[in-house]
């Protein structure tokens, strides 16, 4: 946890509000930001950091933004690219920063560009548009793109469709740089899976699902033709094991060190934090409490696995906590920060 940290936190910007991003000093000890600047993006609803901390992509109207991270943590603007289609809403790099994948909620597309060794971003490689149809006409009824990433041996891309309750598993080589389906996971019908993460050995697969508001956790191993994936656990997102309608699962976060594992969860507004057994893979819930704030979007964890933030962006604050692990307690630890209607945040070491 030794070094500097920024914060990015990306907003939507079409009310005026709110440039785009907005830039935080990070205190690690205290578990604070500090205000630096905002830097104008339209409609910053992700952003990544590349897995050198060089780089910081955002979606934006336009398609891809990308920002070089300066050595005092501020940005500058690289380059935009454009997807050929609607906006997406979700971005990830692979380990070696070569390609970035994008998630099109609105139009069901997964995109695939190259990036340059500068970091800026380059053409499309490939894209693929989902089809079929989903169980529930009001809410999922067409493909939703919503997290798509590359497998940690590099052999494959998984990507996640809200609507249609799969998860896209693609065959994606260097030679090629085609994706070619080659199996899916097929989810409870209105389930909605939405984001999933893997372990940093690369041996779990951890899937969260918006409507189910639960956490599926698989094993993996690297395949001939296609992935061998089991599941061998499910665990509630919530509070209860019968939220509601109202209650929706957002966003998934692993700690710094693998330890611990965090899901913020909509309508009820809090945040399930778990253990995470590193040999085994299996999740223990240690708590679910509230995060004083409306709508999480999204979570942050800080480099010491001891601090979080939740991205509240119905109430349009970033609220901050503590985390007692041995009690199952989060606990505020400062005052929250005002930031316009925010999406997501990506805490990056930049020294």
């Amino acid at each position: 946890m030794k070094g500097k940290y920024m914060a990015y936190v990306g907003s939507y910007s079409y009310t005026g509000k709110a440039k785009g991003i907005t830039v935080f000093d990070v205190d690690v000890e205290k578990g604070q930001f500090q205000y630096r600047c905002e830097m104008e993006v339209d409609n910053s609803s992700y952003v990544i950091a590349s897995n050198d901390g060089k780089t910081l992509y955002s979606i934006a109207d336009e398609g891809v933004v990308a920002f070089r991270i300066l050595e005092n943590g501020s940005l500058a603007r690289l380059n935009s690219a454009s997807i050929r289609g609607m906006r997406g809403c979700h971005l990830c790099t692979d380990a070696e920063d070569k390609y970035v994948f994008v998630s099109g909620y609105h139009d069901g597309k997964t995109t695939v560009l190259s990036l340059n060794p500068d970091g800026s971003v380059g053409s499309i490689v490939d894209s693929v548009f989902d089809k079929g149809y989903g169980s529930v006409a009001e809410r999922n009824f067409r493909p939703h793109v919503t997290c798509t990433r590359r497998t940690p041996d590099g052999k494959y891309v998984m990507s996640v469709d809200n609507g249609i309750d799969q998860v896209r598993i693609y065959r994606f080589t260097e030679k090629e740089q085609k994706l070619k389906q080659v199996d899916a996971i097929r989810c409870e019908l209105e389930s909605a899976p939405k984001h999933f993460r893997f372990s940093a050995d690369g041996r779990f697969i951890y899937l969260i699902y918006e409507l189910k508001t639960k956490i599926d956790v698989f094993s993996y191993k690297t395949g001939e033709r296609a992935p061998v994936i089991e599941k061998i656990q499910t665990i509630s997102t919530t509070s209860t094991e019968n939220p509601g309608v109202m209650t929706a699962a957002c966003a998934m976060r692993l700690s710094w060190d693998q330890k611990y594992l965090y899901c913020s969860n909509a309508g009820e507004n809090t945040v399930s934090v778990f253990s995470r057994d590193e040999e085994t893979g299996l999740l223990t819930r240690l708590c679910c409490l509230p995060v004083s704030g409306e709508y999480p979007k999204d979570i942050a964890v800080f480099p010491d696995s001891r601090h979080i933030v939740s991205v509240n962006h119905e109430s349009g604050t970033l609220t901050f906590f503590s985390v007692d692990y041995e009690k199952g307690l989060m606990v505020m630890s400062g005052r929250s920060i005002p930031v316009n209607e925010p999406n997501c945040c990506a805490i990056v070491k930049i020294r």
